[in-house]
């Protein structure tokens, strides 16, 4: 009997299947992976020794205004441990600098201060000037140019008033940008409603190259990197995080280089060979990316990915905040099917893109192809059925439906954390 421990919101749930019902477990190379030292220490030997760039406290010696771009309340970026060892360095010959510290929302909700305390701690959080983005409020946006893509680029004004803009973030799998981190975190993290719209766009997100682990010919990554250069974005910090949220690897330097010397070792790390099967039971590796059934449909890439057609894919995700948006929610809920969401989708051109399209988009495909499960005692399910979507209150409830949708006999593709993987 196969004992798994499967990340949900803030613990695990414990999994019991018959070794002979498990075809495969697709897991990470990221827990067993051998650090080189304590999380502060990896990082500060990656401030240390910054990739194609002199050192931040070089870059940031004669500066007076430092802006340090990082992650909001849904990431799990380790910013108790990344932003002191930041801060430090920024100030190493240049005590007096002025800091401020710009929240990347993208077009999340505004990060609350019980949040921030939580992700840096209240020294930080009471002595450091933090902004929040607001991607809704043109007057505190500056036009950057055009994208490579046609759309017009507007970002945080606070990169204007900045000489010197650094970011902090981390890399995973990216189910359509192909990773995380680096430009990221200027577009969508600090751009204006209008220039997201554009950049995640139908066309885009239908791109047989918007996918997880890779940006050659991505056309989203292509966008995004322009606008970071646009930006002015001159150095990050970048880590890789285990599934239990613990950094094992942290890049710095050069905005383009670091972030594709980390790519290729995330690529390293989390490629693995899909394995077909009826069933796939996935996870969307707890808090706080399982916050919601918008960031949930992140793993349900990864059981699309290994699920048969007509298939069943059960994940695992609190969706203690419900749906993760009313204009999400309702691209699903007011359709009478995933098709004909899907279709619907498929057709808007780039300039008429909606609030949360991308996500109601992949999410529509995934159900044309498979039957989804959400298993949850977290979330009201009838939100989760009226998105076209199947709920269990527990694992045992959801193995249930899937073997009477297939077949008692169906052997089960095991991904542990859906989200930490690259299936190809």
């Amino acid at each position: 009997m196969a004992k798994l421990n499967l990340p949900f919101y803030k613990g695990h749930i414990e999994c019991n299947i018959p070794d002979e019902k498990i075809k495969a477990v697709l897991v990470s190379k990221a827990e067993e992976y051998k650090v080189s030292g304590s999380e502060t220490e990896i990082v500060r030997k990656a401030l240390e020794n910054p990739i194609s760039s002199v050192r931040l406290s070089e870059l940031a010696k004669d500066k007076k205004h430092v802006v340090i771009i990082s992650s909001d309340h849904t990431r799990p970026v380790p910013s108790h441990i990344t932003m002191p060892l930041l801060l430090e360095e920024v100030r190493r010959f240049n005590k007096d600098v002025k800091i401020t510290i710009l929240i990347a929302t993208g077009m999340h909700r505004a990060t609350t201060h019980e949040e921030l305390v939580a992700k840096y701690g209240e020294k930080i959080v009471n002595e450091e000037s933090i902004v929040v983005h607001d991607a809704y409020i043109d007057s505190d946006m500056t036009f950057k140019g055009i994208l490579p893509s046609g759309g017009e680029l507007w970002v945080n004004k606070l990169v204007d008033e900045a000489d010197l803009l650094i970011s902090e973030g981390f890399i995973e799998p990216h189910f359509f940008a192909g990773f995380s981190g680096g430009r990221k975190s200027v577009l969508p993290g600090i751009a204006s409603k209008k220039t997201v719209l554009w950049n995640h766009n139908a066309k885009f997100i239908a791109s047989k190259n918007a996918r997880a682990g890779n940006l050659e010919d991505n056309p989203i990554h292509k966008d995004m990197l322009f606008a970071a250069k646009q930006a002015g974005l001159a150095f990050i910090l970048n880590v890789v995080i285990n599934g239990e949220k613990k950094v094992i690897e942290a890049f710095a330097g050069n905005l383009e280089d670091a972030h594709a010397y980390g790519c290729e070792k995330v690529l390293e790390i989390a490629r693995v060979t899909p394995v077909k099967s009826n069933i796939v039971l996935t996870t969307n590796g707890g808090y706080p990316l399982d916050q919601n059934i918008y960031q949930t449909v992140k793993g349900m890439t990864a059981g699309e990915a290994c699920v048969n057609e007509g298939g069943v894919i059960i994940i695992l995700s609190s969706c203690a905040d419900g749906t993760g948006g009313e204009f999400f929610y309702k691209l699903l809920a007011d359709e009478e099917s995933a098709e004909a969401a899907y279709k619907k989708l498929n057709d808007v051109e780039p300039s008429d893109t909606e609030f949360d399209q991308w996500e109601a988009q992949i999410l529509a495909r995934i159900l044309c192809k498979a039957n989804v499960i959400i298993v949850t005692d977290k979330c009201d399910p009838s939100i989760i059925t009226a998105m076209h979507i199947m709920h269990a209150y527990t694992l045992e409830e959801a193995l249930e439906k899937a073997y009477a949708l297939t077949s008692k006999e169906e052997q089960i593709t095991i991904i542990p954390d859906g989200i930490s993987v690259i299936l190809k």
